[in-house]
């Protein structure tokens, strides 16, 4: 095996003229970031904010009917109130006399706070008809005292509400302070708004509590779930509200189902090994011992290990889901990887991968995934005039992720089938010939790959390569330092014969 650097090209993540598509998982992080922004508010604030405007709407309305409803008979009761100390005032200066007046309207001013004037013809008004409750007690008044009363709000800018009647052929003003009649101010009223808030606030905060805390429970519930920790959160069985209790109970049996269906699988993957792999075992014993025909023997072999071979496969499809991420330095497994085939004539492997850069991911089932393109590539991307896989192995940091792209440069796919690649059992035989195995290659690195956090696509242009993409999480680089700024040493390709 050698080593040697060769010139730098452009990188085929950046370089579109390469012969595939552009990565396809370029914008994923900001598409990312944009799906969050659509997603808005969360459920509980949505609820809040729903029934905050509900009762605040039906809160204004009962407030607006009641003001609506209260103007009648508060208009009727203060305009009493209004005439009957006009007409005690009128009788009292009627039967009264001179001497006994000047007493009683000092009475009136010191008991009553009412105050009488004469009016005079040059006086200045203005009408008592500032609001609609004004105007009705205004309309009121003259009814029960008759036309000729003068109901005002200003005289002489002097301000409070004024009476103006006759006596005989004296006219007179009555001064009443406006504030001593049962009507709620504009301060009252907004105690009463803000207290009527505060109430809504509270009740809607704790309605909102008690819908959304058991959607809550469930959501985590399911997160803990889907990473296989089925036992670590119990659902209450015993809620009051039977909808929610009836959730509950059937997502612990299905948990429970689950966890039984896990052990299963991890007790059927343990014995299959000893199952098929003794026979299998003792068959290339028998084949190596008792065929005679050294063709026929070779033949028998390479379908035992193909046998073999599949079997690995299916086992690596069925591995359970839960895997520990730790940063693993990606330029040493896409070592490992290369070195692992260095000695298949059949293939020569173009790695570009600075050496400090490190994902989050699995060790192991990182390899098995690089691994896996390799032998994708090595198999059906020989490039056809030499008949040898040329493969190139590039990645590079993208800001919180790293891109990474396996490519060969063989007859490629055709686009129609690309999304049919990473399914389990398919195989592009019109495009790749050569088809053995199980067609389970790309569908377990699709699931490795997520299973670990990251994305998976494929791109190819017929007759110039199949390109495959994966974005992982960037972890942090060892040196305290962005693993991004790699240096040029660390950037130039090597290739592995």
């Amino acid at each position: 095996m050698t080593l040697g650097p060769q010139t730098t090209q452009p990188s085929p993540l950046e370089d579109s003229t390469q012969g595939t598509l552009p990565s396809p998982l370029d914008g994923i992080g900001s598409r990312k970031r944009r799906t969050r922004l659509q997603l808005g508010l969360s459920l509980f604030w949505r609820t809040f904010f729903l029934l905050v405007l509900l009762l605040v709407g039906c809160t204004v309305a009962w407030l607006q009917t009641f003001r609506a409803l209260e103007y009648e008979p508060r208009a009727i009761q203060t305009a009493h109130q209004i005439a009957s100390l006009v007409n005690l005032t009128r009788a009292a200066l009627v039967y009264s006399d001179a001497i006994t007046r000047v007493s009683l309207i000092k009475t009136l001013a010191d008991q009553e706070g009412v105050r009488i004037l004469p009016r005079e013809p040059g006086d200045r008004f203005l009408p008592y008809t500032s609001g609609a409750l004004d105007q009705r007690v205004t309309e009121e008044l003259i009814a029960r005292l008759g036309e000729g009363t003068t109901v005002a709000s200003r005289v002489n800018d002097e301000p409070g509400l004024w009476i103006g009647f006759t006596i005989e052929s004296d006219t007179y003003w009555l001064l009443v302070d406006p504030t001593r009649f049962s009507r709620l101010d504009r301060r009252t009223w907004l105690i009463w708004l803000a207290t009527t808030m505060a109430l809504s606030l509270a009740g809607a905060a704790l309605i909102t509590r008690l819908i959304n805390r058991p959607l809550k429970q469930l959501s985590q519930a399911t997160m803990q779930v889907r990473e296989g920790e089925y036992e670590a959160h119990r659902l209450d069985e015993r809620a009051r509200t039977n909808e929610i209790r009836a959730v509950n109970v059937g997502f612990n049996r299905m948990a429970d189902q689950l966890a039984k269906i896990e052990q299963d699988r991890a007790v059927m993957l343990a014995g299959i090994s000893h199952d098929l792999r003794t026979p299998l075992a003792r068959l290339r014993l028998e084949t190596e011992m008792s065929v005679a025909d050294p063709d026929a023997r070779d033949h028998m072999a390479a379908d035992i290990a193909q046998l073999d071979a599949i079997i690995d496969k299916f086992l690596d499809y069925a591995r359970p889901d839960h895997v520990d991420f730790k940063p693993v330095l990606l330029r040493d497994v896409v070592d490992a990887c290369a070195y692992a085939v260095q000695d298949h004539e059949d293939i020569k492997i173009t790695v570009d991968v600075p050496t400090d850069l490190r994902v989050m991911a699995d060790e192991v089932e990182l390899q098995r995934v690089i691994s896996n393109l390799v032998e994708n590539a090595r198999r059906y991307g020989k490039t056809p005039s030499t008949g040898v896989a040329d493969v190139t192995i590039q990645a590079q940091a993208h800001n919180d992720a790293v891109l990474i792209k396996v490519r060969d440069h063989g007859a490629g796919v055709a686009p129609a089938l690309l999304s049919q690649l990473s399914k389990p059992f398919f195989r592009g035989d019109v495009a790749r010939t050569s088809a053995a195995g199980a067609g389970l290659g790309l569908s377990i690195v699709t699931k490795n790959i997520e299973r670990m956090g990251g994305t998976f696509a494929l791109t190819s242009t017929p007759g110039r390569g199949l390109a495959a993409h994966i974005r992982m999480p960037r972890a942090a680089s060892a040196r305290g330092g962005d693993p991004s700024q790699a240096k040029d040493k660390d950037k130039q390709p090597q290739t592995r014969p």
